[in-house]
């Protein structure tokens, strides 16, 4: 029988670390706490109720002088901690894009923290880089991904920590694409632009301000009604940069943009990079996750043009955070671009040539044992398992969508084609906003927002592991009470 918490004994003993028997019985008791907290999560606050500082003023001054136990530790989460938390594994968390988890997930991270390695080489431990390898390639065929992104073709897949570092990471290969490798070398003398949607995500913008394209080499093209981006504007765009003297270099096209779902024409966007010769990177964070299912795999039509696609287990595939997979058509243009050999990593594998070193595939040197967990939650749900959960959270933003519909004092703002549904009530932006302030300091669900053709739009995304039918029934009704006691008070 696994021993209670305050029944562990947590004094320390003559060693200054803890001991196995320690670190067993702390351990069990520490899986209890993580097993009673998704038991009971949705009896939480879902947005933090704290207020700014409150959290360091509940923290000692200075840290302690000799060691406490573990007890202690795990009681001041429970006092100091917990209450500072927006629990993102709610099953009424419907902000943002999901980030959810599992416990299949959670134990393999586990395990990755307990053989505490850094896969930065091959030589550093072969399963993590191979384990890795193997587990993108599988990924690639659940996805029916493009054959060149396999690792058994000329490009090959990668674990990032997330989208914005696999977006900069395929920048800063098509600036040396751009600049034949002269800007690692002397600088991005070069006037480089960039280009994606006025819809894309803000890592975007951010990545060419590290890169050192410069902010003002940012292009962001108009979208259509359904807020997609213009391949025809883009052209024009890019026509209109080669005369005035620029070097167009890269374009990001988002599969499921962050605002609305949108879907950027891939084809057409991919057929005007390839007469100008610009490096098109693919942004599917978490909508590329559904091309799981065969059905969704509209989403990533004109994939072939691509030269890097992106999308996150850790958004909506039961992988905990953080995991973004990167792949690439030709894993040479980014190892080329981010490898550097000083002598202390020099080894007789990578002199070979017959490894891949994850480090020359990623900013950072040191890198975790991330695909451990990501392996851990494909074997344990299987191809089926994933489908069956993506299409049930589809079938419930369909679901929450009609509703919507149905009702004459809300509006849809945006197409619902997966799991995101926009919606506003018909009032003023100030009023929506409002609405989502209510619901979210009410602490029975947590909504975010974005704006849309400039009215005030509240988003709902349906992705989280344990969200039901009777949890968005609950939202919805929410919604409804909160806009109907704001119109009355308004009114009085």
């Amino acid at each position: 029988m696994k021993p209670k918490m305050d029944e562990i004994t947590m004094s320390k003993e003559n060693s200054l670390h803890m001991s196995s028997a320690e670190f067993r019985n702390t351990g069990y008791a520490v899986i209890d706490w993580i097993a009673d907290y998704y038991e009971k999560v949705d009896s939480y606050p879902v947005l933090s109720q704290v207020k700014p500082g409150d959290i360091r003023s509940s923290l000692p001054d200075a840290p302690p002088q000799n060691g406490e136990s573990m007890n202690k530790i795990i009681n001041d989460v429970n006092q100091l901690i917990m209450p500072g938390i927006t629990h993102w594994q709610s099953p009424n968390f419907y902000g943002y894009f999901p980030c959810n988890a599992s416990g299949p997930a959670i134990l393999a991270d586990l395990l990755s923290s307990g053989l505490g390695i850094n896969g930065m080489l091959w030589t550093t431990s072969p399963a993590c880089t191979e384990l890795e390898t193997h587990v993108l390639d599988w990924l690639a065929d659940m996805l029916d991904l493009p054959k060149h992104f396999k690792s058994t073709g000329s490009g090959g897949g990668v674990i990032q920590d997330t989208a914005s570092s696999s977006s900069l990471c395929a920048l800063i290969a098509s600036r040396e694409r751009a600049t034949k490798g002269r800007s690692n070398k002397y600088g991005c003398k070069n006037k480089l632009t960039a280009y994606a949607s006025n819809q894309s995500h803000s890592s975007i913008e951010k990545a060419v301000i590290i890169a050192g394209l410069g902010k003002n080499n940012m292009r962001l093209i108009d979208v259509d009604e359904s807020f997609a981006m213009r391949s025809e504007n883009l052209k024009v765009q890019i026509e209109q940069d080669i005369k005035d003297g620029f070097t167009p270099a890269y374009v990001c096209a988002t599969v499921g943009t962050t605002s609305s779902t949108a879907f950027d024409p891939l084809k057409e966007i991919g057929e005007i990079c390839r007469q100008y010769n610009l490096w098109l990177h693919v942004d599917a964070a978490m909508a590329g996750t559904a091309a799981l299912c065969p059905e969704y795999r509209y989403v990533q039509e004109g994939l072939e043009f691509a030269d890097s696609y992106t999308f996150n287990p850790h958004k909506w595939m039961l992988t905990n955070f953080d995991c973004s997979c990167l792949y690439v058509a030709d894993r040479s243009e980014l190892i080329n671009s981010l490898s550097i050999s000083p002598e202390y990593l020099k080894n007789q594998a990578t002199q070979s040539g017959a490894v891949f070193d994850y480090r020359d595939w990623q900013i950072p040197l040191g890198r975790r044992f991330r695909s451990l967990k990501l392996w851990s939650v494909i074997r344990y749900y299987g191809v089926e398992g994933l489908r069956k959960y993506i299409r049930k959270h589809v079938e419930l933003a369909q679901e929450f969508a009609s509703w919507v519909e149905d009702d004459d004092r809300f509006q849809l703002m945006a197409p619902v084609p997966l799991n995101l549904v926009c919606f506003r009530y018909s009032g003023s932006n100030e009023f929506n906003k409002m609405i989502l302030d209510n619901l979210n300091q009410s602490g029975d669900l947590f909504l975010t927002h974005t704006k849309l053709n400039e009215y005030y739009t509240l988003r709902i995304c349906i992705g989280q592991t344990r969200t039901t039918i009777e949890h968005v029934d609950h939202a919805w009704k929410m919604i409804k009470k909160t806009a109907e006691k704001l119109e009355t008070r308004s009114k009085n």
